[in-house]
């Protein structure tokens, strides 16, 4: 695509020099023509004369609008009149029109009146862009007019956008079957309403200054898209592009972090029930292997190893500093730490922002950015590192290791995530406390992480996003190869973003968040036990290559609710074909039911659970199974359990690596039965149905994301 940009920027500076930070709809509409973005034919009348014969050379009826930057709110004003189908209506709505701005305010400045064509026909949606704290320029996308306040039927993505994406936001809005056409309704053209939303991504990102667009209503029919109305805001002053690292400069300090090869604990302490103390004897009991400084002015040595008055005194390199002093000290020994060229600051102290202390946690950034030093925190419980043995933490170390990395933003919460992966036996590639997020975030974090061997699977605790498109950025290039799941807190919605702009006011915190994490290709977590399964359990699971879903189930009751889960994820039941069916029927029994789901019914034998899931299995047109067990003496729980880590094992030796989930139903037996399940890697849940499909579903919004489903 082709823009004239240069017809933009002298209308925006136009604008500028005006003091104006609101453009008029003619200047809308230029920017519009500037940027191949349909609106109707119009001009701008100054006299009433003069409106009439605009009004004949692009066709009656006509819409009369009053051009003023100094009435923003049109309609408010009298400056709107609609639908005026003959010459003597356009003369007297002139009239009326400029006697109701006079009247709405005398000291407005009054270009003229608009005269458009009327547009009418089609689906009214609305696009629009907004500027996001979090996340910069983003594009909306809904339904128009009325609708939109009633409905809020709207979705968000990050601009500049890809056509894909483009597309993807009209099968986002609950209403996209409406643009389809239903009920003998014209749809609407996809191509062209993607193609006018591209075109509005591309022009806030090349003009940052834009504070706003609003195209309210668009009239989309079967032949095209059209804009009816047009407004514009300028930002007070032109946003500053936030200053990133680049991926090399991030790794430099990360791999530091992450594997030092010697770390300092200043506050080092010999008194049990001190941080200080804590962390010493992690490091020194969790196993790590470098190098260990204690920093403590008033000991010659901590827990046998000799003590130092300053990190300065330190002999060689230190790569890791770990913070465990109060808040008042942190400053000056960060100015030592930056002097002897740390790469990392674990800041564990809390007294910062988190307790409105912002200056002086903006104080102890400028020191590390003037000396280069990442930091970790503050008040945050410290970090882990198995691959390195490295418990750089007040916590007990941990020593499953695995290849899930787990970040949190609150201190409390990562205890919930080390408690649960203690229980649950999860191995850990490492767990990392960001709290207040005053430097390292989430974006430096992923980046380790990608090229990290250690680690397959990244899942996130955050409340807030610091960088929202570096985030992003990170996300998309780390999910092509790991999943990233996030679990966002904090759904409450944002005020209105600027008075009077539809768009604005739909800018809702959550929603964003909600529609750009899946423009991202995270994962998003409902709750914090789902983000814990869920990385639990993803690396576990072959990759799908198709989206055929089968359900086997020995209960008719569990099948049902197997399938509303399906639905409620995403999921797809296969439409089983006729030989498959036949194939199927010959296992079950003649009372039992074939098609999808597949009840062999309760009192068959381990025969019958084997024969079908084999069967599932081994046939290529089926590409993920969620099997329903029902307690029976007839196949007994662990029974079960073997038999189908035993099927799966074997299938997967043959190349038939496909995911299998499993809902167990019945006595207690079935968690010894689940937990058999599970260290084979069948996902298997007891007492629920939704479970072990909402892990399924997981599994498949990620490969979605990554590309890696055929078809």
């Amino acid at each position: 695509m082709t823009y004239d940009q240069a017809a933009v920027r002298e209308l925006l500076e136009k604008a500028r020099a005006e003091g104006r930070t609101a453009l008029t709809a003619p200047e809308g509409r230029r920017i519009c023509d500037a940027y191949g973005i349909t609106t109707p034919g119009e001009g701008l009348a100054t006299s009433a004369n003069e409106a009439v014969s605009i009004a004949e050379e692009i066709g009656l009826p006509v819409v009369l609008k009053i051009v003023s930057p100094d009435i923003l709110h049109k309609t408010e004003a009298g400056g709107v009149l609609v639908g005026l189908r003959d010459a003597e209506a356009v003369r007297a709505g002139y009239d009326q029109i400029m006697a109701a701005a006079r009247a709405y305010n005398p000291e407005a400045g009054i270009d003229g009146i608009q005269v458009q064509a009327m547009v009418g026909a089609g689906h009214e949606v609305i696009i629009g862009a907004v500027t996001d704290d979090t996340f910069g320029k983003i594009v909306a996308f809904g339904l128009g007019g009325v609708l939109v306040e009633v409905l809020k039927d709207v979705t968000f993505r990050l601009a500049p956008l890809s056509g894909d994406d483009a597309l993807g936001m009209l099968d986002d809005i609950k209403a996209a079957e409406v643009l389809r056409g239903v009920r003998g309704a014209e749809p609407a053209n996809r191509e062209a309403l993607a193609d006018m939303i591209e075109r509005v991504g591309a022009l806030v990102g090349d003009f940052p200054e834009i504070a706003e667009v609003d195209l309210n209503p668009v009239f989309a029919t079967a032949d095209g898209a059209t804009a009816a109305d047009v407004r514009i805001l300028l930002a007070e002053e032109v946003p500053q592009e936030r200053a990133r690292l680049s991926r090399e400069e991030i790794l430099a300090s990360m791999n530091r972090i992450f594997k030092p090869r010697s770390v300092a604990v200043i506050g080092a302490s010999e008194e049990t029930g001190k941080i200080g103390n804590s962390v010493m004897r992690n490091l020194i009991n969790g196993g790590y292997r470098g190098h260990i400084y204690p920093i403590n002015p008033k000991s010659p040595e901590v827990l046998g190893l000799p003590a130092y008055r300053s990190i300065s005194d330190v002999p060689g390199e230190v790569d890791v500093a770990v913070f465990a002093i109060p808040a008042k000290f942190v400053a000056a020994a960060l100015e030592d730490v930056g002097r002897k060229g740390v790469a990392g600051a674990i800041m564990i102290p809390s007294g910062f922002a988190e307790t409105g202390n912002v200056e002086g946690q903006a104080e102890i950034v400028e020191i590390a950015r003037k000396h280069g030093v990442r930091m970790l925190g503050p008040n945050i419980y410290g970090y882990y590192y198995t691959p390195e043995n490295l418990c750089a933490t007040f916590c007990t170390p941990y020593d499953v290791k695995g290849g899930v990395a787990l970040t949190s933003q609150s201190g409390g919460i990562g205890m919930a995530i080390l408690g649960f992966s203690r229980s649950s036996g999860m191995g850990v590639s490492a767990i990392v406390g960001v709290g207040n997020k005053a430097d390292v975030d989430e974006d430096d974090l992923l980046t380790f992480f990608e090229q990290d061997d250690n680690t397959n699977c990244v899942a996130m605790h955050l409340e807030d996003l610091k960088d929202g498109r570096g985030f992003v950025e990170a996300a998309q290039r780390i999910i092509r190869k790991k999943p990233v799941i996030v679990l966002k807190a904090g759904r409450t919605a944002m005020g209105a973003r600027a008075a009077g702009s539809h768009t604005g006011a739909l800018a809702g915190d959550d929603k964003v968040y909600d529609d750009i994490l899946r423009q991202a290709g995270v994962v998003r977590a409902p709750g914090l036990n789902d983000m814990l399964e869920y990385a639990r359990s993803l690396p576990l699971m072959p990759t799908p290559k198709g989206e055929n879903v089968v359900i086997i189930t020995g209960a008719g009751g569990s099948g049902v609710l197997l399938s509303d889960a399906c639905v409620d994820n995403g999921l797809s039941l296969m439409e089983i074909p006729p030989d498959l069916d036949e194939a199927f029927r010959a296992y079950i029994p003649p009372f039992g039911a074939a098609g999808n789901p597949v009840d062999i019914t309760g009192g068959e034998p381990p025969s019958t659970y084997e024969n079908t899931i084999r069967l599932g299995l081994a046939d290529p047109r089926v590409h993920a199974l969620v099997i329903g067990y029902w307690h029976t003496i007839v196949t007994p729980p662990m029974v079960f359990a073997e038999l189908v880590a035993r099927v799966v094992a074997e299938e997967r030796a043959k190349g038939n690596d496909k995911p299998v989930v499993a809902s167990l139903a019945g006595d207690t037996e079935v968690e010894e039965a689940c937990d058999h399940l599970f260290a084979n890697g069948v996902i298997a849940y007891p007492y629920t149905t939704e479970k072990p499909v909402a892990v399924l579903g997981a599994k498949y919004r990620w490969a979605r994301a990554a590309g890696l489903l055929n078809g």
